[in-house]
């Protein structure tokens, strides 16, 4: 069967982190791709390091070429694909285990032409987030190049690495790397790309760790006047991409804009260090070495809480929520409604965080509380209504829990799904009549 996404890992003497980026793409949830190692004439041990990967693992493809340059070996690489996605990784980077299941249902529930995902920056042991993107939302043309114009030298437009394209439209307009260009190569694919294609989604979850090692031009051994020159090349197609896209009296209100990128490229797209870094591999949930091997009903509950945890943590990050207020909004879209303390038990919160979170999520419109007192009795009862301001945060929560029972059933068969329905049935039978 064609694999639905083609990755493209470009390799070039990097034994010291091609195993972790490999490593990276091949625990991916999303199972239906290709990897293809391109091996650019590496003088280290990286190309056997690919042939092991591709020997221990069918998806894996490896591409070994004398050693021209990594426009050429993208080019080469674009020429094997077989996808219906093109995904490109650097090789001293990686990316998180639900990047391409992020990045293929963008493209496929809202139909469009490129995804561009949010990233963290690492530099040493501390990871940051870029986190310019503010929603996840639908972008034309237009709008696309309107954001580039506001910050034509950010990394969202310039790179790769953060985006997923279509296959087809890459090899209809037959799009290339140019061998000829060192800076900002891929950028000029972009823009050429951006030309043929409709639409965009802007993905609001960071999926790409970005290592800042890269050299800039002058540290390259490259002269100043050749920098100067590519420089200019490369801005005349930027300013050229826009005289194409907008109209005349357009091009001329936003021209000053446009001309901002010579000074934006004078700073060679540098990756600056973010405020609010923290330590790497706190950014996402994770679990510790012993309670993912630990044996016994409660190391199963830990794992199964850990796994939710999981996949509602995209959900939270995409809507500038916690982990325990995108964990309640999903316990409230299942609650069958009561009392207050019924929800306390129901949720495992005590009262008093269980008032502040509703309190929270009120305030940013994602659900109204109302309470009256039960007729005839003592207490009052609780119910919870979503405005249609929750709309895609519930739609997320969704995703997320249908996203946790296939992990959990992953390579059950039909009947094996069934049989295990009745089990549990029968457990949660037993469970009611020793507690009722």
């Amino acid at each position: 069967m064609e694999p639905c996404v083609s990755i493209i890992v470009p390799v070039y003497n990097a034994e010291a982190t091609i195993r972790r980026c490999v490593e990276s793409v091949l625990n991916q949830e999303y199972a239906g791709f290709e990897l293809i190692l391109a091996d650019d004439g590496s003088q280290d041990s990286s190309g056997s390091i690919c042939d092991g990967f591709a020997n221990a693992d069918s998806r894996v493809r490896v591409l070994h070429k004398e050693n021209t340059g990594v426009s050429d070996t993208r080019n080469q690489a674009i020429r094997l694909a077989r996808g219906r996605y093109i995904q490109f990784l650097d090789s001293d980077d990686w990316i998180t285990g639900d990047a391409t299941k992020l990045l293929v249902r963008a493209a496929e529930e809202h139909q469009c032409d490129m995804v561009v995902a949010d990233f963290y920056r690492v530099v040493g042991e501390r990871v940051s987030r870029k986190g310019d993107i503010d929603e996840d939302t639908v972008l034309t043309r237009d709008e696309y190049a309107a954001h580039m114009m506001e910050n034509p030298a950010d990394f969202y437009y310039g790179v790769l690495w953060n985006k997923l394209y279509r296959r087809d439209l890459i090899e209809a307009h037959h799009l290339r790397m140019d061998p000829e260009i060192s800076w900002c190569e891929d950028f000029m694919f972009n823009l050429e790309y951006i030309r043929h294609a409709e639409t965009f989604f802007a993905l609001q979850v960071p999926v790409y760790y970005y290592v800042k090692t890269k050299g800039s031009l002058v540290s390259q051994a490259m002269s100043i006047s050749k920098t100067v020159r590519m420089k200019l090349t490369v801005f005349e197609y930027y300013n050229q991409f826009y005289k194409s896209v907008l109209d005349e009296a357009e091009y001329e209100k936003c021209r000053l804009k446009v001309y901002r990128f010579l000074f934006d490229a004078a700073q060679d797209g540098a990756a600056l260090p973010l405020p609010g870094s923290i330590r790497l591999g706190s950014e996402r949930t994770r679990i510790q070495d012993g309670a993912l091997s630990g044996q016994g009903p409660l190391y199963d509950l830990l794992r199964e809480r850990k796994l939710l945890d999981y996949y509602l943590e995209p959900v939270a990050l995409k809507h500038s929520l916690s982990l325990q207020e995108t964990r309640l909004l999903l316990y409230l879209r299942q609650w069958e409604g009561g009392s207050r303390g019924g929800l306390a038990e129901f949720t495992g919160l005590a009262r008093g965080a269980l008032s502040m979170l509703l309190q929270r999520l009120g305030s940013r419109g994602l659900l109204a509380v109302e309470e009256s007192r039960v007729p005839g009795g003592k207490g009052k009862q609780m119910q919870i209504s979503f405005p249609a301001a929750a709309g895609p945060v519930l739609s997320g929560l969704e995703d997320a829990w249908q996203d946790f029972a296939a992990a959990q059933l992953a390579g059950f068969s039909p009947e094996e799904r069934e049989q295990y329905g009745q089990w549990n049935q029968r457990i949660q039978d037993n469970i009611r009549d020793v507690l009722q």
